[in-house]
């Protein structure tokens, strides 16, 4: 099953506690795509500039990932520094340079046009509407946001969010999206405005998915309002940057792989997302991810499930 990504491939340059890295392979696609690669297919469409050289072109082609949707221009890749020196949980924004992501207009090649499953990460709502009517027969389609398309382009999110089967985004997110602090109340009211299901991540304590009537045609509705999976307890975190992405990636490449929607196959998900997110924290940028193997990945998911099971 191939999952269509579209987003972000950039530098990232960080601090934390543990060190800094003045330029490394970023963006909400990369992250996304590394993690879902070792599930299933993956597409990606984004833009890069002259910057982006051999040497990030094969962690892709390592990973197998089909990058002809990655348009080269004229001109500097998308660029992030940010700090978690004073706090890991958030990051201090030290520099944003759009460079050429700034007039990025997403092409769909013809090879793409039978992806299955379709992300659309954190990119301009109006972006993310124009692909997915393009791409209107896919059998999944989640999204992403962030505070500023909450609170400065809400319109068109809100077309977006209607016609989303899953919208994963964390908990100020949130209660930003539904004007509401309660969580419980916040995922409701999301919930009424379109997308089938939704995924609110909490950081280093987990994530929580809410479910709708919706969310699991076929199969009798939720067996549950709410599914919660924590995360796994590492005694270092380097560089949280790549998380939300990472978790996105292994749970929807999970999904793809399993090739259902049942409450037990998204909830399988939820661990490999939580799995793949905790890994992407261990080193800076995706070093830890691009070095991993699929068995760690697995054994990683089994001591997730004995922290949290009770049988």
């Amino acid at each position: 099953m191939s999952i269509l990504v579209v987003g972000s491939v950039a530098f990232d340059g960080i601090e934390s506690p543990s060190g800094k890295r003045d330029r490394i392979l970023g963006g909400a696609a990369t992250h996304f795509a590394l993690a879902a690669s070792f599930f299933t297919k993956v597409r990606v469409i984004a833009v890069v500039g002259e910057d982006f050289k051999a040497e990030e072109q094969a962690v892709f082609d390592r990973r197998g990932i089909d990058t002809e949707g990655i348009e080269h221009v004229a001109g500097k890749s998308f660029f992030w520094r940010g700090s978690y020196v004073d706090d890991l949980n958030s990051a201090a924004t030290l520099a944003t340079e759009l460079n050429v992501f700034e007039t990025f207009s997403p092409k769909i090649p013809a090879s793409y046009t039978d992806s299955q499953y379709l992300f659309l990460a954190n990119i301009d709502p109006v972006l993310q509407e124009r692909v997915r009517t393009q791409l209107c027969d896919v059998r999944m389609v989640c999204g992403d946001t962030m505070n500023y398309w909450i609170g400065a382009h809400r319109e068109n999110l809100l077309l977006v969010i209607k016609h989303l089967d899953t919208l994963l985004i964390n908990d100020g997110e949130a209660r930003l999206l539904a004007g509401e602090n309660n969580l419980l109340r916040a995922a409701n009211r999301i919930l009424e405005l379109g997308p089938k299901s939704l995924i609110v991540k909490h950081g280093e304590y987990g994530a929580t998915a809410f479910f709708s009537e919706r969310s699991f045609p076929g199969h009798g509705g939720p067996q549950s309002v709410a599914f919660r999976v924590p995360t796994v307890l590492l005694d270092e975190v380097v560089d949280p940057t790549g998380a939300g992405d990472s978790f996105a990636g292994g749970f929807f490449g999970s999904l793809a792989e399993s090739g259902e929607l049942t409450p037990s196959s998204w909830k399988r998900a939820m661990f490999y997302g939580a799995t793949m997110g905790a890994f992407a924290c261990e080193r800076f940028g995706t070093e830890r991810v691009q070095s991993l193997t699929r068995k760690e990945i697995d054994n990683r998911f089994a001591q997730l499930r004995a922290l949290s099971h009770l049988d």
